[in-house]
């Protein structure tokens, strides 16, 4: 047997994670490594993409992904990347990386609110459709302030797939899914604004060109090969932004179809046959894989971090627990937590708010409405289910808006991701959105999304949508319960009036906020 797998790479805010399919489509293998972004105490808001130590975790993903399913690297027929959006990479003349940061780097505070005052927010934003929160003209013009030699000796510019793709090829590619993320694109063309390179005073020659998703663009050199144990000439294929790539995997490819992605972050996305930018400046428009179509979203901020979170400071028992079970300590935070009635018995968790690009503040992380007198029933296990329930809180009011955006309010949405493992989470979100929520067999479904490019970019398959058809399958659909979702909604209401005092406690300075964009 030669050339019948495929490899993902998913470079996402909170790890690393490598997936090995077969040529139908089922998942082989799968490896992956938890990161973190170190911060740089004299610039507040910063986090750092540590391309070295990243890079490192990243073949040892791939690695450990050939082992567990005792696959030879001649076996490889193609590898395409994913990763969060925004983060971006420069390079030197010599290609070695000089500059990165991941998507949450928010260092650029006074260089945005210095384009906002300049009238340059709203005008990126009809072009590129997104705010200056976290995208790369604020940080240009950072770099330039703060760090004059990297800003001198910049040469190329790179997204963090296509920072994965360059490590892989010793190539500068991008795509229309993850350039447009970093607020440089038009829209409407795919591909990179003239406008806004010219406006934020930057040389066009450092953005690397434009290829459609699923285009193969090189081989793995020797060096890559040596270092991931893939083999040299392997073909390498463009895959994309890791929220687009995660609607083909649950086959979102056509216009009107919703879905929620429930990584480190989450995103309640529709799909459309032109680029809608919302005129309220709330949620983001950005490029689809698909050629000539786009996706709406708002994001939810830190939804799945939250639960990893709690999982490392309060339970430490169900880790030991899982790790003796040989089990997800998830898994067993669920157990706990399905204990409890909708409604937390009455405990709220304070964590992402619901987007508003313009000013997009986070209020300062909290539970509220403890019951002192019942401590078996206003403990950890109300707290992890009122983190699934706030998640839950986010993705509706984000649905709410795109709903008013697009005239339309689906019957059905599909689930993927870390969240949609569990067995609780799906039918949480699916109380509070009201609608039936499908979770597909394979739930990393933006490693899958890349799988099946390359498979597309092989000649495996016609084309996406004959793809999407043979390789995506689900294995549940969850049904609103009514009296659930009755209460939920009423609930919704207060989590987001209590939301809003939240936020004061944050803007008289007596809380820090769980993350402010910069500018504010």
């Amino acid at each position: 047997m030669s050339e019948s797998y495929v490899v993902s790479i998913d470079a996402g805010t909170g790890s690393c994670r490598c997936a090995l399919f077969d040529q139908h489509g089922n998942q082989a293998s799968f490896s992956s490594r938890e990161w973190s972004h170190p911060t740089i105490s004299r610039y507040p808001g910063s986090q750092v993409f540590d391309t070295d130590q990243n890079w490192k975790l990243i073949c040892a993903s791939i690695k450990e992904a050939l082992g567990k399913a005792h696959i030879k690297s001649p076996e490889i027929a193609a590898i395409s990347a994913s990763s969060m959006r925004e983060g971006m990479v420069l390079y030197n003349n010599e290609g070695r990386e000089i500059w990165a940061c991941p998507n949450v780097d928010a260092r650029a505070r006074k260089e945005a609110a210095e384009m906002m005052k300049e009238g340059l927010g709203e005008k990126i934003y009809f072009v590129g459709g997104d705010w200056l929160s976290i995208i790369s003209p604020p940080r240009f013009r950072w770099i330039k302030r703060h760090k004059a030699k990297v800003y001198n000796e910049m040469a190329h510019m790179t997204m963090l797939s296509d920072w994965i793709t360059y490590k892989l090829t010793n190539m500068f590619t991008t795509n229309p899914s993850i350039g447009s993320s970093s607020g440089m694109f038009d829209l409407s063309e795919r591909c990179w604004s003239n406008e806004i390179i010219e406006t934020c005073g930057l040389p066009e020659d450092i953005f690397p060109p434009v290829y459609e998703s699923g285009t193969v663009i090189g081989e793995v050199t020797k060096k890559a090969a040596q270092e991931t144990g893939l083999k040299e000439g392997t073909s390498v294929v463009i895959g994309g932004a890791d929220t687009q790539l995660g609607l083909v995997g649950i086959g979102a490819i056509n216009p009107l179809d919703m879905a929620t992605i429930g990584g480190s972050f989450w995103q309640q996305t529709a799909i459309t046959d032109k680029p809608v930018i919302d005129p309220g400046i709330r949620l983001r428009t950005l490029c689809h894989i698909v050629p000539n179509q786009w996706m709406i979203e708002g994001i939810g901020f830190y939804s799945g971090l939250a639960m990893r979170w709690f999982r490392d400071a309060f339970c430490d028992l169900e880790k030991k627990q899982a790790a003796e079970r040989g089990i997800d300590p998830y898994c067993i935070m669920e157990q706990e937590a399905q204990k409890v009635p909708p409604g937390s018995n009455g405990v709220f968790a304070i964590f992402s708010n619901i987007m508003n690009a313009k000013r997009w503040i986070q209020a300062s992380p909290m539970f509220i409405q403890f019951d002192l007198t019942s401590p078996k029933e206003s403990g950890r296990k109300e707290c992890i289910r009122a983190i699934q329930e706030s998640a839950a809180y986010v993705a509706f009011g984000h649905l709410k808006i795109i709903e008013a955006m697009l005239n339309h309010s689906p019957k059905e949405i599909a689930f993927a991701g870390g969240a949609a493992k569990g067995f609780m989470w799906p039918q949480i979100l699916c109380d509070v959105l009201g609608v039936r929520v499908r979770v597909p067999i394979i739930k990393e479904s933006t490693s899958l999304g890349a799988a099946i490019c390359a498979s597309i970019a092989l000649g495996k398959y016609k084309n996406m949508s004959d793809a999407v058809k043979q390789i995506v399958k689900y294995e549940q659909i969850y049904s609103p319960k009514i009296e659930n979702h009755k209460m939920y909604i009423q609930s919704y209401e207060k989590w987001k009036e209590i939301y809003t005092l939240a936020l004061r406690i944050v803007e008289k300075k007596l809380a820090r906020p769980m993350w402010s964009p910069p500018g504010f």
